[in-house]
């Protein structure tokens, strides 16, 4: 099985690659394109925006197609697309490179978090769930340095090209080892579903466990945009040394993430949906008492933004494979569909509360503070609906 969760991280690993790598690369990207520095970086918007709304088409392709095929059409997009951006001699060709390049990741994501429901239910598919989001943390911490060094050595073209040769090596492991995990008792899906979206959109348990996930990539959206103005602009670091925090934060919340899983297998996934909201709560509680009670000198300070955070970010990792698997356990004749919508509300529900918090007229560490507590509190009522859920389903096969 470890093989398999592997194989599933590396579809997975596509789109944070996707983002994190040309991070460091943009001004470059921008002048050798002879366009805007906000219009590149508007690339990760809308990468993230059609990475969110696709997902609830690649749904019903995973369902009817079976999951393997889905996984190689995604994967060879993905190539083309990388090649295109590598390849742009204009940004209206680099902005479609990037399009391409998040349709390609919706089909991957879903094919990955289905394949995990397909072999796994309950604790395990909880300890499934949480070993891949929380080792894409691990990219955050070293793509930007990864994309830094090879731009400096080969030209901002490069990143793109080393995903090209990722996504080679990916789709060789798909195409030789990965198995196709499709249950013969699939629902087969005509068209967009739009009422087996409602259906399940209109069940109660599926919505009090999905949302959660949007809380948390509320969350996290909103830390990583306020970071430089807070890390670089008011606490005085310089590039290096927000790159050491901010990398130093993804290397927790990963370390954070395996601590959960084996929390998971011993205790259960209740416990980690209360233990993460009550983490979100405090990382809100220290930001709004520094902000309140730390004089002018002390708030300026690194460790008065990133010690809050790192306890939030904390919770993030406890509560996000409990959620996703409370949310999809139901699903086994319909994983794709069920996971898209899962992937959407995570996405496009996430990026929502981020943006609604950043644009109130707020100070940062205030913004931030209330999406962890808006996070908190769909955690705990997630834990408070866990209650009503008796018996447990065990791993498939």
């Amino acid at each position: 099985m470890q093989k398999f969760l592997f194989l599933l991280l590396s579809l997975v690993l596509l789109g944070p690659l996707g983002i994190d790598l040309y991070l460091p690369t943009i001004p470059a990207i921008a002048l050798g394109l002879n366009s805007s520095e906000a219009l590149i970086q508007s690339t990760i918007s809308l990468f993230i925006l059609v990475l969110g709304l696709g997902q609830v088409i690649a749904g019903p392709l995973v369902d009817n197609y079976g999951r393997k095929p889905v996984a190689i059409a995604g994967i060879l997009i993905y190539m083309v697309g990388a090649a295109m951006a590598a390849l742009a001699t204009t940004a209206d060709i680099f902005v479609a490179s990037r399009l391409m390049q998040g349709v390609a990741v919706c089909c991957t994501a879903v094919v990955a978090f289905s394949g995990v429901r397909d072999r796994m239910n309950g604790d395990d598919a909880a300890r499934a769930f949480g070993f891949l989001n929380g080792t894409l943390n691990i990219i955050p911490a070293l793509a930007p340095l990864l994309g830094g060094l090879l731009a400096e050595a080969f030209g901002w073209r490069a990143p793109f090209w080393f995903l090209v040769g990722y996504a080679a090596v990916v789709l060789l492991l798909v195409i030789f080892f990965l198995p196709e995990t499709r249950p013969a008792t699939t629902v087969a899906v005509k068209g967009l579903p739009v009422r087996q979206y409602l259906r399940i959109l209109g069940d109660r348990r599926f919505i009090s466990f999905a949302v959660v996930n949007a809380g948390a990539m509320g969350m996290a959206l909103t830390y990583v945009s306020l970071a430089p103005n807070v890390l670089m602009g008011t606490a005085g670091l310089s590039p290096l040394q927000f790159s050491l925090v901010f990398g130093a934060n993804g290397f927790w919340i990963m370390l954070v993430s395996f601590v959960a899983n084996r929390i998971i297998h011993k205790i259960g996934r209740p416990f980690c949906l209360a233990t993460g909201g009550i983490l979100m709560g405090l990382g809100c509680l220290a930001l709004v008492l520094g902000v309140a009670l730390l004089g002018d000198a002390a708030q300026s300070h690194w460790l008065a933004y990133i010690l809050p955070v790192a306890c939030a970010c904390a919770g993030l990792a406890f509560v996000m494979g409990p959620s996703t698997s409370y949310a999809l356990e139901p699903y086994s004749n319909e994983a794709g569909v069920a996971s898209a919508l899962v992937g959407f509300i995570q996405m496009a529900g996430g990026a929502a509360l981020g943006l609604i918090a950043m644009a109130l007229p707020l100070q940062p560490k205030m913004s931030l503070a209330l999406v962890m507590l808006v996070g908190c509190l769909l955690a705990l009522h997630a834990r408070q609906r866990s209650k009503q859920i008796k018996g447990q389903l065990k791993k498939i096969g």
